[in-house]
């Protein structure tokens, strides 16, 4: 099965950074204080934009594991 970058579930603002830290299998802590500071560094044009572009691109985090069967359809048998 393929790995899904999606945000997480655990989120503290648009779960961007927890998803990314699932992802990558790290500590969310970790991935929220690199992104802190990357904002506070560059004045938060260039990574806040990165950010809230990455929020409304990322799919929501679901407990399916059916994502490839459109709703409505049967599933085929394996």
């Amino acid at each position: 099965m393929k790995k899904k970058l999606t945000k997480s579930k655990n989120k503290v603002f648009l779960g961007v950074c927890g998803g990314l830290a699932e992802y990558f299998h790290i500590d969310p802590t970790i991935v929220r204080l690199i992104a802190l500071v990357l904002l506070v560094m560059t004045g938060f044009f260039p990574v806040g934009l990165i950010y809230l572009v990455a929020a409304l691109i990322m799919p929501n985090a679901n407990d399916k594991d059916d994502d490839h069967v459109v709703e409505g359809e049967f599933k085929e048998r394996k």
